[in-house]
């Protein structure tokens, strides 16, 4: 049996982690011993590891916390069978974010080259008025970048 702060320890978590993890019903409530301190079977850290582990390939938290149960009480077909599903679902998100970021970094590139360019003049910021026009010549390559170009390459 393991109190709560060496749980924590081998699983790698506060403390407050387990209690929460406790509390919403993912993992199971720990036996109490006589001066009431919380006690955990080697079960008990197994099944908190495999969540926090789980966890940590960005799963959701109800699909993560149903496959360490299902692993711990016996449901290994159906592990085998969910979770294969789970990680080419988070792969998939991460491809996506990965695109994004990909694309955001080309955008980023491309106006930090921008600014680098010999400073230039803007009629247009000097015709609009104060109200509408961007501050400076950089934040209206900013908002150029974003709508599709810059007035200082368009004059």
């Amino acid at each position: 049996m393991v109190r709560i702060g060496e749980l924590a320890q081998q699983v790698a978590v506060s403390t407050d982690t387990v209690r929460f993890y406790e509390r919403s019903g993912w993992l199971p409530r720990a036996t109490r011993s006589d001066n009431a301190y919380r006690e955990y079977s080697e079960a008990d850290v197994e099944h908190l590891r495999l969540l926090i582990d789980l966890r940590r390939l960005d799963l959701p938290l109800d699909d993560a916390a149903r496959i360490a149960t299902w692993c711990h009480s016996g449901h290994c077909a159906d592990t085998r069978t969910a979770l294969p599903s789970l990680i080419a679902a988070r792969r998939a998100d991460v491809a996506q974010r990965i695109a994004g970021l990909a694309e955001l970094d080309a955008r980023l590139a491309d106006l930090e080259q921008h600014l680098a360019r010999p400073k230039r003049t803007l009629a247009v910021l000097q015709s609009l008025s104060a109200e509408t026009a961007p501050c400076c010549d950089a934040a209206s390559a900013v908002v150029g970048s974003v709508e599709g170009g810059c007035a200082c390459c368009s004059v």
